[in-house]
This record gives C-alpha cells, structure tokens and sequence, in this order.
C-alpha cells in the first residue's frame, strides 16, 4: 500500500466495458505520480491510501488496473 495525494482527474470519452463506471485520479506519491481507480469517492487534494499490483485488480473488480483508491485518510504520521 502507499500513500499519495490526489492532483487531478483523468477523463475518457471511450474506454474498456470493464471500465465503465470507474473514475480515474492523479495522484503524487513519494515514488511517483499514478492514474488510480477511485472507489471511494475521493477529490483534489485528498490525501488516499492506494492497493497496487493483483490487490488492485481484485478490488476493481478484475478489471486491468495498476493503482486503486481504497481509502481517504484522515490522518497520517
């Protein structure tokens, strides 16, 4: 899992049947930048927690993502 803040949105007018439905994030972690499924409903500036790699495509219901949002967090340390 890593953390990472949301910077912005990802908009596509066609894409997958196995995408439909699914909202697209930037967001800034401290390795990087990733396009994250959102499933939690998360906004500019949020700070999220991410699953990667097979947990994310599980939690997306198999669809072929790298990055999911699982969470917004309410605080780190």
């Amino acid at each position: 899992m890593k953390i990472g803040t949301v910077t912005g949105s990802v908009w596509a007018t066609r894409k997958a049947d196995c995408l439909h439905g699914q909202t697209f994030l930037v967001v800034n972690t401290l390795t990087g930048t990733v396009v994250a499924a959102d499933h939690v409903g998360a906004g500019e500036g949020d700070k999220v927690l991410l699953v990667t790699g097979t947990a994310a495509t599980k939690f997306s219901m198999e669809a072929p993502v790298d990055a999911a949002i699982v969470a917004i967090l309410d605080k780190d340390n």
